[in-house]
C-alpha cells in the first residue's frame, strides 16, 4: 500500500452530455475514489467552456475540478479509466504537494 494523499482532477467532458449525463460521469469519479477508501474533499463543475483547439470535433468542453484524498497505488487505474471513457475528452490529474 501506497501513501494517502491529496490530488487534484481537472476533466473536460463532452459538451454533447446533458445535466444528467455529466453529473453522472463527476458521480464515477467520486465511486472510485470511495471505493478505494479515498474520501472526496471538494467537485467543482466549471461549466462549459470553449477549448483552445478542437477535441474530437468539439470546440467546448464542459469543465470540472475534483479535489480527493486516495492511496497513490490507486491513481493509475483512475488515470487509465478516464482514457478509455468516451464521456471524457481530457483530464489532468495531478498530486498536490504537501
Amino acid at each position: 500500500m501506497g501513501r494517502i494523499r491529496e490530488y487534484e482532477l481537472v476533466m473536460i467532458l463532452s459538451p454533447a452530455l446533458d445535466e444528467a449525463q455529466t453529473t453522472g460521469a463527476l458521480e464515477r469519479v467520486q465511486r472510485f475514489v470511495s471505493e478505494r477508501g479515498g474520501e472526496l474533499t471538494a467537485q467543482e463543475p466549471w461549466g462549459i467552456r470553449r477549448l483552445a483547439y478542437p477535441i474530437q470535433r468539439f470546440n467546448e468542453g464542459h469543465y470540472s475540478l475534483t479535489r480527493f484524498t486516495i492511496d497513490g497505488d490507486h491513481t493509475r487505474d483512475l488515470s487509465s479509466s478516464l482514457n478509455i471513457s468516451e464521456d471524457v475528452l481530457r483530464h489532468l490529474l495531478i498530486r498536490v504537494d504537501d
